[in-house]
């Protein structure tokens, strides 16, 4: 069953392969033999009520500093695609929206992993918010006398933006921080939109969780160690990949959000965990299928496209 697929990605010239989900993908979608194409999110176009691309045939290899090939571009229309994997990475501003407005269009006749109206509608820090009773004690605001209250009351907290990623503007603040008001007018002149505070969770120094579910199963875990004297254990920001089982908890924060990520048609979804605490939903471009298979975890990449195939049969 070959398939022409899409990749939807920054250009892959700037992935860092070795723990780029996206390239796992491909590798394995292009070992099942489908056809792969790449472009890049700035490509898209809208006319006359049909979804453009320039797309490049490309070939990928697990070779760092040798990692593709690509052919020339061609002016696409997208409906002839059969399947478009939305991978670029976060921030989740106006032009990731746009995005989505537009591959909405063609989707389900073409399929877009993950839905594109779900994405739009399930931003990872709010979307979590659903699941209040999983989470460590959460404020989202940028009103100041709701955050002093709270921080009356949980005493240390973690800031960081509502649209962040990858670990980036993530803080600490005790509860005698000298710099809090400095941060508070820092975090009030760069963003616009509301902040998310929460109680700081101190077992954070043993990992926070990856736990990746597909089509809202367990699909593997890796847990992330933050490197020495840094709070954020995000992989890009230092911290170790270590291998990982799941606890009772997990589980069952895994059974309670299954079945939501599925109606929702979010195929690949990251879900991060500290001490048995759910902190976000990632349904962007969630990472950790290369991590997992490398300490000796199941093919992610594999039970995705189990998944895609099945569900271009049906």
């Amino acid at each position: 069953m070959a398939l022409k697929v899409a990749v939807q990605m920054d250009h892959i010239s700037s992935i860092n392969i070795a723990g780029d989900s996206a390239f796992a993908l491909m590798l394995e979608a292009q070992a099942r033999g489908h056809e792969l194409y790449h472009y890049t999110p700035d490509r898209l176009a809208l006319k006359d009520g049909k979804v453009f691309a320039a797309l490049e045939p490309v070939t990928v290899r697990d070779e760092k500093g040798n990692h593709f090939t690509l052919g020339e571009k061609q002016r696409t229309d997208l409906s002839q695609i059969d399947v478009i994997l939305m991978r670029q990475d976060p921030p989740f501003d106006m032009a990731y929206v746009a995005a989505t407005h537009l591959l909405e269009k063609i989707h389900p006749q073409v399929l877009v992993v993950n839905n594109p109206a779900e994405v739009r509608n399930a931003p990872e820090k709010l979307f979590v918010t659903g699941f209040a009773d999983l989470m460590p004690p959460t404020l989202i605001t940028r009103d100041r006398a709701e955050i002093d209250a709270f921080r009356e009351e949980h005493g240390d907290i973690v800031m960081k933006p509502l649209f962040g990623h990858g670990g980036a503007a993530v803080f600490r603040i005790t509860n005698d921080d000298l710099n809090y008001g400095s941060l508070y007018d820092f975090f009030a002149a760069t963003f616009r939109e509301p902040w998310v505070i929460q109680r700081f969770l101190p077992n954070v120094k043993h990992g926070d969780k990856r736990i990746l579910l597909v089509d809202g199963e367990y699909a593997g875990a890796v847990n992330r160690v933050p490197a020495p004297g840094d709070l954020r254990s995000n992989m890009v920001r230092g911290g170790s990949p270590k291998e990982s089982e799941l606890s009772d908890r997990e589980r069952e924060i895994c059974a309670r959000l299954g079945p939501a990520l599925k109606a929702k048609g979010l195929i690949l979804v990251g879900i991060d965990v500290i001490d048995g605490n759910l902190t976000e939903i990632n349904v962007t471009a969630p990472t950790g299928i290369r991590a997992v298979k490398r300490l000796g975890g199941p093919d992610i990449a594999a039970r995705v496209w189990d998944v895609i195939e099945a569900k271009r049969r049906a």
